[in-house]
């Protein structure tokens, strides 16, 4: 069975080309437009790995990490913070958050799926 990934970003444009370089590699992917939005999709089902934007409307990705991480069906689900956001600082923010990877856009599709096969849940 395929493993599902949560894609989190404002840019729909990103989301696809993120979308595609994941459905190539063999996972199912439900995308979300901010971390509101994403919220409303942890209803029960099992994320293997999420990729989330810092920069939203609504609800910014490090709000949205801490918010999931909060859920205890969330809670061990590793998240990748994909941004153009490549500061210390918010790169802090983002591992006290719950944050495991930092990827830096623009990012390579294989350097992402790097990442993913790394982190994601067996």
């Amino acid at each position: 069975m395929a493993k599902t990934i949560l894609i989190v970003d404002d840019s729909a444009s990103l989301r696809q080309v993120v979308g595609i370089a994941l459905k190539g590699a063999g996972y199912e992917v439900i995308e979300a437009c901010d971390g509101r939005d994403a919220l409303s999709k942890l209803d029960g089902r099992k994320f293997h790995l999420i990729i989330s934007d810092v920069n939203m409307p609504n609800m910014d990705g490090i709000s949205f990490v801490k918010a999931a991480k909060q859920l205890p069906a969330y809670k061990f689900t590793p998240v990748i913070m994909l941004t153009t956001e490549a500061g210390e600082g918010k790169k802090a923010e983002g591992q006290a958050a719950g944050a495991k990877a930092w990827v830096v856009k623009p990012f390579q599709p294989a350097q992402m799926l790097a990442a993913v096969a790394k982190l994601i849940l067996p």
